[in-house]
C-alpha cells in the first residue's frame, strides 16, 4: 500500500474521513456494533491493522492518512457516551432495535467483503461454528445471570473487550459486557471522563493491541475468507441475542421497535451506498 501518494486530501474527502472516524467511534460504543466492522466497511481496516501491528515502521506513512479518522473516532467515541447512556436509560428497547437495524443493514456489505478473496466450504463451516459458539456462550451467561461489581480489574477487562472490538471485526465489546452488568457503568464512566474508568480501560486496550494486533493481522493475511466468515457468524449470533423479544408482545411497542429496526437498516444501506461512491485508497 502506497500511502505516501495520499497525503493531499480534498476538503470533501477530509470531511468524509472525519465522519467515517466518528461513525467508527460511535460504533465502538453502541451495543452490538463493532468498530472493527465499520473499519472494514469503510475500507480502512487494513491500514489501521498495519499501523497497530507495526507502529514504528508504519508511523510516517500511515498516521498522516489516518489523522482525520482518528480525530473523528475521538469525537464519536467520547462525544456520544452521555447521549447513549441517556437513550439507553429512557428508551432501551427502541435504541437497541435501531442498533439491530444498523447491524442488519451492514450484513450485505460484510458478506460481500468476506467473499472478496473467494469462498470455500471451510468459510461456511467457520461461519456456522463461530455462530454456534457465541450462541452457547451468551445463552450460558444469561442462564447463570452472572453480575459482577465494577472495579479496576474489571475495567481492565472492559479495555480488553473494547480493543478486541476494533482489531477483530464483528466483536462488539458490549456483547460481553452487557451480560456481566459492566456496560452501563463503563459507558457512563467514559461519558463523565471518570479517570478510575478511563485509566484501567486504556491500559487494558493498549496491552490487548500490543499482544493481539499482529496475530489477528496475520490471521487475516493467511486465512482471510475463513476468518471473515467466522466474524459474520459472530455478528449474527450477537445481534440475535440482543433482540428484546419481550417488548414485541405489546402492539404499540412492537410498532415502534419495527420502525426503529427498519430505520437502522435504511441508514446502514445508505451509508454503504455513500461509501461505495467515495474512492477509498488502499
Amino acid at each position: 500500500m502506497d500511502v505516501k501518494q495520499n497525503t493531499k486530501i480534498s476538503p470533501l474527502k477530509l470531511i468524509y474521513q472525519i465522519v467515517q472516524g466518528a461513525l467508527i467511534g460511535l460504533g465502538a460504543v453502541l451495543p452490538g456494533i463493532s468498530g472493527g466492522v465499520l473499519c472494514v466497511v469503510f475500507g480502512i481496516y487494513k491500514p489501521v491493522m498495519e499501523l497497530l501491528s507495526n507502529p514504528i515502521a508504519n508511523f510516517k506513512t500511515h498516521v498522516p492518512r489516518l489523522i482525520p479518522v482518528i480525530i473523528g473516532m475521538a469525537v464519536g467515541f467520547l462525544g456520544v457516551a452521555n447521549i447513549l447512556a441517556f437513550f439507553l436509560e429512557k428508551y432501551p428497547d427502541p435504541s437497541v432495535c435501531l442498533f439491530i437495524g444498523l447491524i442488519t443493514g451492514m450484513l450485505p456489505s460484510l458478506f460481500r467483503e468476506a467473499g472478496e478473496q473467494g469462498r470455500s466450504k471451510a468459510s461456511f463451516v467457520s461461519l456456522i461454528v463461530c455462530m454456534c459458539v457465541i450462541f452457547a456462550i451468551l445463552i450460558g451467561l444469561q442462564m447463570t445471570s452472572l453480575v459482577v461489581t465494577p472495579n479496576f480489574a474489571w475495567y481492565l477487562f472492559c479495555g480488553f473487550c473494547l480493543a478486541l472490538s476494533v482489531i477483530a471485526p464483528g466483536m462488539s465489546f458490549s456483547t460481553l459486557l452487557m451480560p456481566l452488568g459492566l456496560y452501563t457503568p463503563f459507558v457512563d464512566g467514559i461519558g463523565h471522563f471518570n479517570m478510575s474508568v478511563l485509566i484501567p480501560a486504556g491500559i487494558g486496550a493498549l496491552v490487548t493491541v500490543i499482544c493481539l494486533a499482529k496475530a489477528i493481522n496475520a490471521l487475516f493475511d493467511h486465512h482471510y475468507s475463513i476468518a471473515f466468515h467466522g466474524i459474520i457468524g459472530i455478528v449474527i449470533a450477537a445481534t440475535v441475542m440482543i433482540i428484546p423479544f419481550e417488548s414485541f408482545t405489546e402492539p404499540s411497542a412492537c410498532i415502534v421497535n419495527v420502525i426503529c429496526i427498519l430505520a437502522g437498516i435504511v441508514i446502514a444501506l445508505a451509508l454503504d451506498k455513500f461509501n461505495s461512491r467515495v474512492k477509498v485508497d488502499e
